[in-house]
């Protein structure tokens, strides 16, 4: 193991060795695991197709051509929605901001605020201190970073066109990678190798499949919600919504910001519908939609979750509030059964010492 820790600190330390792995990773992490993620919620289907002796290639032609044709509805019925609520905030984005300093002023009056704030410590000339510097600051991040913005569009595009390719094989060689792996696992180690795989497998399909569904549920939910009390930007709020659910309990008070902030501009009743609307789909995700697909597989304290993205997003970013739970659950399995293994290795010992000599 130290000389592991050797060999790592000098490859850090000589840059030439690390940094073509390093520029390696950074290029296939990002398609592998788009990649990844999408073969978890088409192996059932392809899975399903191929047990009605559909040939495995033909299963997974038939699934992107539903997926091509699941795309064009969408593009057809839903973006020009979406577009249109996009131009209409953009045009009505002074008029939003010059009300929204409105409502901040009038509450800068209201004496019970006043006192709300100071309870913590606050007053409203630091709080709108520190919302003109974090708009500063996010306005020259994006004026300095266009380049990197086309950067990121031309990314997408290279995106979708790598993905499906590899996705392709996933979809078609991805139970026989297991397989490939064992053979390099001594004989004596297979069986803990092959159950190892096997948990680690069902854990990241189990958290895949049910983030994905229950965002998307929330993101449903919410758009009925948000259309019965009149919300403006309703598609766009809950599309943000269903986007931010993939993070396990914290995206939900993410997606209520920008869902608050719009209903600021409305009126003080429109906040407590939001608020309302919000608390609503998190009480159904909660006790009906997660328990039914999430179920208890993953095993993990929600307390232990929050902590986990709290570190994860501090030191990663948004892609650790991503990746956070999956990881550590994969790491409890590989724990949990080497533990198991060595314990159970630990008791049969004693057993063979006790055998007379032959």
């Amino acid at each position: 193991m130290l000389l592991i820790f050797l060999i790592i600190w000098v490859g850090v330390k000589i840059n030439f060795v690390f940094h073509p792995v390093a520029v390696m990773f950074q290029t296939l992490f990002i398609p592998i695991l788009l990649s990844g993620t999408l073969y978890y919620l088409m192996r059932p289907l392809v899975q399903f197709l191929s047990r009605r002796k559909v040939p495995r290639s033909a299963a997974i032609l038939i699934i992107y051509l539903l997926i091509v044709c699941l795309f064009t509805l969408l593009i057809i019925y839903v973006a020009p929605i979406i577009k249109k609520q996009f131009v209409e905030l953009g045009e009505s984005m002074p008029h939003l901001v010059q009300t929204a300093v409105q409502r901040g002023y009038e509450l800068a009056d209201n004496e019970s605020f006043n006192q709300f704030l100071e309870s913590f410590g606050l007053d409203f000339n630091t709080l709108q201190d520190k919302a003109t510097e974090y708009a500063d600051v996010a306005v020259k991040l994006v004026s300095t970073n266009i380049t990197a913005l086309f950067g990121f569009v031309a990314n997408l595009v290279l995106l979708a066109v790598v993905i499906p390719f590899v996705l392709y094989y996933f979809l078609k060689d991805g139970e026989k990678m297991s397989g490939g792996f064992l053979k390099v696992v001594p004989v004596k180690n297979q069986a803990l190798a092959r159950k190892l795989l096997s948990e680690m497998d069902q854990t990241i399909a189990t958290y895949v499949r049910g983030q994905i569904t229950v965002a998307v549920c929330v993101g449903i939910l919410l758009l009925i919600g948000y259309l019965i009390i009149g919300i403006d930007y309703a598609v766009l709020l809950a599309l943000a919504a269903m986007l931010t659910n993939v993070i396990p309990y914290i995206g939900a008070f993410i997606a209520a910001v920008p869902a608050v902030l719009v209903a600021s501009v409305d009126s003080p009743m429109m906040i407590v519908k939001v608020l309302v609307v919000t608390l609503v789909a998190q009480q159904i995700e909660g006790n009906l939609i997660s328990p039914q697909i999430m179920g208890k597989q993953l095993e993990i304290h929600p307390l232990t979750i929050i902590l986990l993205l709290l570190v994860a997003g501090t030191l990663v970013g948004p892609l650790g509030l991503l990746l956070a739970v999956p990881i550590y659950a994969i790491v409890k399995i590989i724990v949990v059964q080497i533990y198991r293994f060595i314990k159970l290795r630990t008791e049969a010992e004693p057993d063979l010492a006790d055998e007379p000599p032959i």
